[in-house]
């Protein structure tokens, strides 16, 4: 990697190289710093904020309002990496919503924008990128759907999953998204769908034949005890050592 801005190019380079794209989301200024520094090519401030920043159940609940206040956080820290922000739940219906919406994150200071969906979210997908607004697709589990399907589910399990997936993959790209997050895909279909499109797939509980790897960062940290996911095994005990720092200060002060 070098220490100069990432660009969609970047990522597509990367991807005709076969190096890997490792990228983690952040909320805020410190986070965005850390990520940042350590050369990560693109950090996603994703509407997961809504779980691990804001308490709701699932991020059907992000506002736009909220989306825009924590992408200002993640701009002002002027990370070198792309800056992806999440379109919020409802807020790309219709092409003319999307495209509001859109440069709405980028004038808060994304420099593109992710939707869930394939071939039943291509008008907004179109008007988006002929406004100038690069695009990153996401298929499989897509979190917006959550309450209807009933929880998080595993996809391309079964053939019509596989078939939708590999068809919504193409669409995509044809549509000209320069990137796609398949999630909770099955590793065999996620494998064949990155050798299939010419964009970089970056997965998120898809298994290691990707272009790339996504994960939340406090999933990754360790920083959320209070759930267990199967995708990620964290590497850190972030919660365990925040509480013990605070409790030997709490300590140090009560017995002073």
């Amino acid at each position: 990697m070098t220490a100069s801005k990432v660009t969609i190019e970047t990522l597509r380079a990367m991807k005709t190289r076969g190096e890997k794209i490792a990228a983690l989301t952040a909320y805020d200024f410190p986070m965005t710093r850390l990520l940042d520094e350590v050369g990560l090519p693109l950090i996603l401030v994703g509407d997961s904020l809504g779980m691990v920043v804001l308490g709701y159940p699932d991020t059907t609940q992000v506002t736009m309002a909220e989306m825009e206040h924590h992408v200002r956080a993640v701009a002002r820290a002027k990370p070198r990496a792309l800056v992806v922000a999440d379109l919020p739940y409802h807020s790309y219906q219709t092409a003319d919503d999307a495209v509001k919406n859109a440069q709405s994150l980028v004038a808060a200071g994304a420099e593109a924008v992710k939707a869930e969906g394939g071939a039943e979210i291509l008008p907004p997908v179109r008007a988006i990128i002929a406004a100038g607004i690069p695009f990153l697709g996401h298929l499989g589990m897509l979190p917006h759907h959550v309450l209807e399907q009933g929880g998080y589910h595993v996809k391309g399990k079964i053939e019509t999953e596989h078939k939708a997936l590999l068809a919504d993959a193409d669409a995509l790209a044809r549509a000209g998204a320069f990137a796609i997050v398949p999630e909770l895909v099955t590793p065999p279909v996620a494998k064949e769908l990155t050798q299939r499109v010419p964009i970089p797939t970056i997965g998120i509980g898809a298994g290691p034949d990707c272009d790339g790897q996504i994960l939340v960062t406090p999933d990754l940290l360790g920083m959320l005890p209070w759930f267990s996911l199967r995708h990620v095994k964290p590497k850190l005990n972030a919660a365990e050592q925040m509480r013990t720092v605070v409790r030997e200060w709490k300590e140090s002060i009560v017995k002073r």
